[in-house]
Order: C-alpha cells, then structure tokens, then sequence
C-alpha cells in the first residue's frame, strides 16, 4: 500500500516526528510512505483546503492508496478530504479509534490533531496510532456479534456518497484550478502521479494544469 503523508502549513514543524512514526509503523508493515505535503516553511503554504484537494486528487488518480493527514484539531483536514466523492477520512485521537476506525468504516484518509495535547511523549501516541491503522484489517467490523451488520452500513454509506456527489473528474473540474494548482505545486506530488499514475485521467489533468501554467 502506498501511503500519502500530508501535513499542512500549521503542522509543518511537526513533520519529522510525524513521519518518522508513520514510516516506521508502515515499514514493519510492508508498505510505503510518501511525505508530499508541506515539509517545512520555505514551501508555498497549504493550508487545510489545500490539503483536501491533494488528498483527493491522490486518492481519485489511484496514485496512493491512504492519506495520513492532520491540522490543530484535525477538524479542519476532516471536512476538506470528505468534501470529495470516493474520500472517507476519519479524526483519530487515539488508538482505540484508529482499530476501530480502520475495523468500522474501512475508510481511506485519517485527519490527526497534531495540536491539541501533543507534549511530552506525543511522539509515542503517534506510534500507537500508525500502528492501530495498519496493522488493523479493514472492514472486518467490531463488535464480532455486530461485524456483519457493520460491514453493511459501511458498504451503504460509500454507495450513498457515490450517489450524491461528481463523479471524481468533474468534481475536480468544479475546483478553482488556480487552487488546484497551488495544492499539488510540488514536485514531489507530481512526480507521484507521474510514476503511479501515468494514465489515469484525474493525473493527467492535474499535471496538465501546470504545463498551462509553464
């Protein structure tokens, strides 16, 4: 699996922490981690919309297969990703909700508080977390007299999403593309969806947003 870390303006100085909890937990796992979000302050700022458009635009293009993200609150990260048809993204603050998260509602982002009480030890927390969501089998339901039933009601709320929103194109073709082009500026994103993606329509725009913009 291929996993998109994307951390936003506010959140940046967190990022080494971030990831090196993430990419260890996903190592022991067998998967991949891609840090493509704002890594430190020289960068263009992405701000928590920014994000949502990246995360989607990843996801959307199959050039990732998971989105790790966060704000302060994680409230703001977990709006912007689920605004986009196909994106299910999740607020974790601990553990427990990343296993039950990942058993439940087999989504595809999670948004961290990466400022509301991370101190001493928040490092720590993280690791749990990371660990939680993969090292949990997706989809499998919780409780085990319950697991059926929420297996169901995961698969209905994704047909529910598919049935109200765009489909994933002309969702992106909605977006101001002067934002969108500000949200996947980097090269690090663009040359993930080069490699992952080469052919796949959603990637293709995107990339061809900033050769209009050469």
């Amino acid at each position: 699996m291929r996993i998109a870390l994307l951390n936003e303006v506010s959140q940046c100085e967190k990022n080494p922490v971030i990831y090196d909890a993430l990419s260890q937990c996903a190592f022991d796992a067998g998967h991949a981690v891609y840090n493509l979000g704002q890594t430190g302050p020289q960068e263009p700022e992405l701000s928590y919309v920014h994000i949502g458009m990246l995360g989607f635009a990843l996801l959307a293009s199959g050039a990732v297969d998971f989105v790790v993200s966060g704000c302060g609150t994680g409230q703001g990260v977990m709006l912007s990703l689920n605004s986009y048809p196909g994106v299910q993204c999740g607020l974790i603050y601990d553990p427990v909700e990343a296993e039950l998260f990942m058993r439940i509602n087999a989504g595809n982002a999670v948004s961290l508080p990466y400022a509301k009480g991370f101190g001493w030890g928040g490092e720590l927390n993280l690791r749990n977390i990371f660990e939680k969501l993969l090292g949990t089998p997706a989809g499998g339901g919780y409780p085990v007299h319950r697991a059926q039933a929420q297996k169901q009601y995961a698969a209905q709320l994704k047909q529910v999403k598919a049935s109200v929103c765009q489909a994933p194109l002309d969702a992106l073709r909605a977006v101001d593309p002067a934002l969108m082009r500000h949200a996947t500026a980097g090269k690090a994103v663009q040359d993930c969806l080069k490699t992952f993606a080469p052919e796949n329509e959603i990637a293709k725009y995107v990339l061809a947003l900033h050769e209009k913009n050469d």
